[in-house]
Formats: C-alpha cells, sequence, structure tokens
C-alpha cells in the first residue's frame, strides 16, 4: 500500500472543546530545499506544502489556532471569540488536503482568533509572515506586501514587549526579520537601523549564520544606494 503524504490528526478545540480531524503532513515527505531572505522555506516536493496545514481550524466553532496557542483564556475572552466567530460561523471543515486559498483562508481565521485571543505578538506575527509567503507563491504582490507589514509591526511589537522570550526565537533572529521585512515593504530607514542591532549582537549571538544574513542584505542596501546617488 502506498503511503500518501497526510494524516489525519485528533484536535480539541481550544473554545468549545469539541473534538476534529486536521491534516498533517508526514515528516519523510518534508524536504527544505533552500531558505528565502525572510526564511520562507523552499521545500522539494512542490505539490506538498506543510505550510498550508500549521493551523487547525474548528469545523464546530470555527476558532482557529496553532499548536502554540495557550489554553488560557483571559476573562471576558471567550464571550468576545463566542460573538465574533462562533456565533457567525457556518460549520464546515477545513481538515483535508488544502489549496493555497484555503490555507490563506485558514491563517487569517488564525490570526483574526489569535489576535481576539490576546496570543502573544510573536506568535501573530508568525501567522503573518507565513501568510506573506502563502500570498508570494500565489504571486499577489499587493496581499504579500500588507501581509509582510502586518509581520513586521508585530515582530517589533514582540521586541518592544520581550514577549518572544520563552518561545524558539531568539532575539537575533526577531531583530533580522523586522530589518528584512522592512526592507522588502520598502522602509529601508528602519531596516538599516535594525540590520545594524542584528549586526552589533555578533560577539554573543548563538546565531552566526543570521548575523551573516544581516551583513549581506545590509551591504545590498549600501551597493542600492550608492547607485542611487550616480543615477
Amino acid at each position: 500500500m502506498e503511503i500518501t503524504p497526510y494524516y489525519l490528526k485528533d484536535i480539541e478545540c481550544l473554545h468549545c472543546k469539541k473534538k476534529f480531524k486536521s491534516t498533517k503532513v508526514r515528516s519523510k515527505f518534508i524536504k527544505v530545499e533552500s531558505h528565502e531572505t525572510d526564511f520562507q522555506p523552499i521545500y522539494q516536493n512542490k505539490e506538498v506544502n506543510p505550510l498550508l496545514y500549521n493551523i487547525f481550524v474548528c469545523e464546530h466553532c470555527g476558532f482557529s489556532f496553532t499548536d502554540d496557542y495557550t489554553k488560557y483564556f483571559a476573562p471576558g475572552v471567550k464571550e468576545i471569540i463566542q460573538a465574533e466567530v462562533a456565533n457567525k460561523w457556518v460549520p464546515h471543515s477545513l481538515g483535508d488536503v488544502r489549496t493555497l486559498a484555503e490555507g490563506i483562508m485558514a491563517y487569517k481565521l488564525g490570526i483574526h482568533c489569535g489576535t481576539l485571543k490576546k496570543e502573544k505578538f510573536i506568535n501573530i506575527a508568525g501567522l503573518a509572515l507565513r501568510t506573506a509567503w502563502l500570498y508570494r507563491l500565489q504571486q499577489n504582490q499587493d496581499q504579500e506586501q500588507r501581509f509582510m507589514k502586518i509581520a513586521r509591526d508585530r515582530y517589533a511589537d514582540s521586541y518592544s514587549n520581550d514577549d518572544y522570550n520563552g518561545t524558539q526565537m531568539t532575539e537575533t533572529r526577531v531583530l533580522y526579520l523586522i530589518a528584512e521585512l522592512s526592507r522588502r515593504i520598502g522602509d529601508i530607514e528602519y531596516a538599516t537601523r535594525y540590520f545594524s542591532k542584528v549586526i552589533e549582537k555578533q560577539s554573543t549571538s548563538i546565531e552566526p549564520k543570521v548575523i551573516e544574513m544581516a551583513k549581506e542584505r545590509w551591504q545590498e542596501i549600501r551597493e542600492n544606494k550608492e547607485k542611487e546617488a550616480l543615477v
């Protein structure tokens, strides 16, 4: 029997506590060929994109979340989610193999629910960045830019509130993403400031690769400025 790349995972909704199934990709089918400068993974198999399955969308109430969401709901938040999400939800499943459009929809639901739930800025930033990547695959530049800006702003919030602490994200990586996303949305002044913050960390950082990437981007910005000055 041929093994498919997909399997179904049993999930319990954080909000309504009902059970549903969500598709995931088997790890043996996930091979990363390379990464973009904002860490977007380029997979060897273009047909199977595990990014599409990060968000669990409850088919019963519409609450959408990831493994990173906490089980804790602040007082009053459940009522807001009930009114803003569950009461408007038409029960249907996004648990099957997803198209790009369905993946994007799942991420937008995840961002909406995570914002209402007051999830950490670092989590919302990650979802917005992945939404931008999916729009990049769709070649929808306007929406890609829009979500890169949302991601940049949430990473900046995370940095100033220090809420990435205790997650897999290091300070170096957060600073780099603020800089690189600023560069990609054309906010060169912001990009320059944050790339220099990354480079300042080179003696203490445990991520020499990210420091090198920051130096490369910094150099590109300088060269572009010199070219513009010549025009």
